[in-house]
């Protein structure tokens, strides 16, 4: 008897391994798309292309329906189009290159040339030290002037 339920249990376990859902297994058009689209299921940053959350709510759920716009004939730019119209643009992945998400694009630019910038002034500042200790040098009667006073006190302190 003990056998009989191992075998009947193993059976129920290849069988319920073998019920796979397709969408599972994500097609290079769909992650084309995908990877235009954020995810928005909120646990992560990521594209619905490449979440990598087992069962996510949003990305999945997307997923299928990329493929079913695909299968309708619909092209990239309508399934993204589509997907902006009823989420907003934060269901873009990246921001568009127009307006304020322009500056998106050009932050990255603008902060390396700043920080060149400080670089090279801090480099110039700092290049040439001994030409700036010389211009603090005294001049030597001023010079003298210490030597002899210093002679003096330890004259004094000696004493």
């Amino acid at each position: 008897m003990p056998r009989v339920k191992l075998l009947l249990l193993t059976s129920v376990l290849a069988a319920i391994s073998i019920a796979q859902n397709p969408m599972d297994f994500m097609s290079p058009e769909i992650k084309r798309v995908g990877m235009k689209l954020a995810c928005l299921c909120g646990s992560c940053r990521n594209s619905v292309g490449d979440c990598s959350m087992l069962a996510c709510g949003y990305a999945f759920p997307a997923r299928q329906k990329i493929k079913q716009l695909q299968t309708m004939g619909a092209s990239d730019q309508n399934i993204v189009g589509r997907f902006v119209k009823e989420q907003g643009k934060k269901a873009l992945a990246e921001p568009e290159a127009e307006g304020f998400g322009l500056l998106g694009w050009l932050m990255p630019g603008f902060a390396m040339a700043l920080g060149l910038i400080a670089l090279l002034v801090y480099v110039k500042r700092f290049q040439n030290p001994a030409a700036a200790a010389e211009d603090k040098l005294l001049a030597p009667e001023q010079l003298a002037a210490y030597e002899s006073t210093a002679a003096r006190e330890l004259e004094r302190m000696d004493s």
